[in-house]
Formats: structure tokens, sequence, C-alpha cells
């Protein structure tokens, strides 16, 4: 099943859920509490052991893709190269910067506005989605990276990849899309 109709699904079951828990109880407001901080440690300690597994792997093998532009921008695509030690480091980074702006997004929304119900569908949903994460797949669980998990990986978007659609936006892996981009004069300079 798609991650993110289980996201979805989630989402509306945990709401009427938090509905019926009383959050003005303050034993029940500290649990919920301490759901949520477990739930992020847990997921620090996941890609903590990932990072680990990427150093001691270190593999060293070239990998050529063309990164599409932002969007909205008349830049044109970049063609990258770069290991897939350095990948798997970068994708790792994006992850834990994603993790801490939602830690701080939901310290705002809890302390400053006093929302509660959010806690407990935040201590799910990050859990889940680091389980069901690429790197996770390949350096935690050992699936081999092939199809879906070959390298470099589909950007997770928003309701098109919901819907399974491809977009303008997707990495190019074929030598003629990475020669283009290089002859175009954008990129090609190895990343470490």
């Amino acid at each position: 099943m798609n991650p993110q109709i289980t996201n979805l699904v989630i989402i509306l079951v945990m709401m009427q859920v938090s509905k019926k828990i009383p959050f003005e109880d303050p034993n029940v407001l500290t649990g919920v509490r301490a759901l949520y901080i477990i739930s992020n440690v847990l997921i620090a300690a996941i890609y903590f052991y990932v990072k680990m597994q990427i150093d001691k792997k270190r593999d060293m093998t070239v990998l050529k893709y063309v990164e599409p532009a932002p969007m909205g921008s008349t830049e044109e695509p970049k063609a990258v190269t770069t290991t897939v030690h350095a990948y798997d480091q970068q994708q790792l980074r994006n992850l834990f910067k994603s993790q801490v702006m939602g830690v701080g997004m939901m310290g705002v929304m809890h302390l400053y506005f006093h929302y509660t119900n959010p806690l407990l569908i935040q201590s799910i949903i990050p859990f889940k989605g680091a389980l069901e994460g690429n790197l996770v797949k390949v350096h935690v669980f050992g699936q081999p990276a092939a199809g879906e998990l070959k390298r470099p990986w589909k950007a997770a978007g928003g309701f098109g990849g919901m819907m399974g659609g491809a977009g303008a936006g997707d990495i190019k892996t074929d030598k003629k899309s990475i020669e283009a981009a290089e002859r175009a004069g954008r990129g090609g300079a190895k990343e470490e």
C-alpha cells in the first residue's frame, strides 16, 4: 500500500482518537509528551545507526545523474557526479535536517500555541516515515539497492507522488541526459 495513503489513514484515525483523550489531565499530557520524545529519540538512533553503516561500507562507486532545476526556476538541470557514500551522507543530512525542523515546529505549536493533539500524530507518522525511508531499507533492513532502491532516489513529492505520477522534476540517470547537462555547463563538478 502507498505510504502516503497509510499516513492519511493514520492521521484521520488519530484525529478521532485524540478527541477522546483527556489532554487536560497532567498525567495524560505527560505521557503523550514522553511518547513524542521517545519517538524522536528512536528516529535519531535509527539515523545514527544508518550513518555508522554508511561510513562502515564507504561505497566509493561513482554515481552520475541529472538533478532537476528548482521548481519555478529558469535554470537548467544540473549534472552531478558523486559517490554512493557521499550521496547517502547527503540524503541522511537532509533527513536529520527535516527531523530537527519538525521537532522545532512541533515545539512552537505545543509550547507557544498550546496545541496538544498533533503530539500524538507526530509521534507516529515521522517514526513510520523513518522506517519506510530508502536509507533505512538499504542500510538497516539490508534490501539490495536495485529497482526502486537504485540510487539516485526519486524525491518524495507531495500529491504527485501520492497519485503515482511523475513530474517534470524527476532525476534523470540516462547517459544522454547526463551528457546534455554536462554540455550545458551547469554542474559536472564532483561532490565529496
